[in-house]
Parts: C-alpha cells; structure tokens; sequence
C-alpha cells in the first residue's frame, strides 16, 4: 500500500494585532488582499472566471477555491500561496490516496460496498454519506437550460453527461476524534483528505464541486 501525500489547504493563519494572537480563516484573508488591491468581487471573479457568488462563497467560508485558482488569487492579489495557507507552525492537512480491492467488500450494489468500505476505514466515526455533482460551465448551462426548456426533462444532457462521468465516485464527510475528513471512495482508491476549516452546513462547495449531506450511514 502506498500513500499519495498532496499539500492542501491549511486555513488558519495566525497574526498579530493590538499584541494578541488572532487566526485569519482562507476567506477573510482573500477578502482582505481584495480590498487592498483595489477590487471588487465582481473585478475579481471576471479576472478569475469564475463567478460573483463563487468569491463571495469564499470568502464568507461556504466554499473553497480549488488549487488552480489559490495559485491565480495568489498572483491577482499579490498574496503569497504561504501567506494563505500557512498557520506559521505545521501544514498538517494532507489528501492520502489508498489502493484498494472492491470485490474484497462482499457482493451488492458498488454504493453498498463503498459504504462498507469508509466505515471499515472510519469505525466508531460519524460518517455522512454526500450528494455531489460538478458545476457546470456556462455553455453546459446555457445547452442544459434549452433542453430543460424545450423537453420535460427534469435535467438536460450535459448534466446527465456528467453525472455519468463521475458516477464511479462516493463522497462522505467523516468526524473521528474532533477532526473531519472529507473521503472520496472510487472503484480503485480512497483519497482521504483532513479539513482544516470546519465544515457545519448541510450544503457547501469544494473547487468546481458542489455537496449536500444526504444522512448519516
């Protein structure tokens, strides 16, 4: 077996004002680096190409910037990546992906066999199973919206395209011993990543993914 070990975000930052100690979250340092440089979220989303509500999920904690555009904030807000990410002590928060061989997990739909799969990961652990789906471009959605408009389709094909794309894939949100983990379970690996900001809300976004908890398993 063999770990995988990619750098992800650390979103504590500590730094000194009035003599004390205070942590900046990811968000509110790109809210502040965007007001020093001048920029609106309406500037900085047409910079990015991303839009208005992904900088203002960002910055209120909602949402997470994937890491190309951590590296393209970084270079439009003048703000270093370490300025970001670092607390100053340890960048602690890694993803490690884990090999492993589904047909070990018993017989069944490959849904009930993942589930089994994060909880012999996680035992003792609070496991919510998530409901995800990527965002669409703005020509997908201009092509998903005419097809929803034109059929009775509750969706459109780029959607279904998509869903199909990454149906391979589960999604869970794991609490053990104070910490969350945000898991992907796929047919070949686990990718387990530690989250440094918390994650309360039934809803929330990670890069171009969307998330919803669906319950507990």
């Amino acid at each position: 077996m063999f770990f995988e070990r990619v750098l992800i975000y650390n979103e504590c930052n500590k730094f000194k004002q009035g003599g004390h100690q205070t942590k900046m979250t990811l968000g509110e340092k790109i809210k502040k680096a965007r007001i020093e440089a001048g920029l609106s979220q309406e500037q900085l989303s047409e910079k990015l190409g991303v839009s208005r509500s992904a900088v203002a999920k960002w910055e209120s904690g909602k949402g997470l910037p994937d890491i190309d555009n951590l590296k393209n904030l970084s270079k439009l807000l003048n703000a270093s990546i370490d300025y970001l990410l670092d607390d100053g002590e340890t960048l602690d928060e890694m993803v490690m992906r884990e090999p492993y061989n589904l047909s070990e997990y018993g017989k069944g739909l490959k849904s009930s066999k993942k589930n089994r799969v994060i909880r012999d990961k996680f035992p003792n652990a609070e496991i919510y199973s998530l409901l995800a789906y990527q965002k669409l471009t703005k020509g997908e959605k201009i092509v998903d919206n005419a097809l929803g408009f034109f059929t009775d389709a509750p969706f459109g094909i780029p959607e279904f395209l998509n869903y199909l794309k990454n149906n391979d894939k589960r999604f869970y949100l794991v609490e053990k011993d104070g910490k969350q983990f945000f898991v992907t379970v796929t047919d070949e690996f686990i990718e387990t990543r530690q989250l440094a900001n918390r994650i309360d809300s039934k809803k929330f976004e990670i890069g171009n993914w969307k998330f919803k908890k669906t319950g507990k398993i």
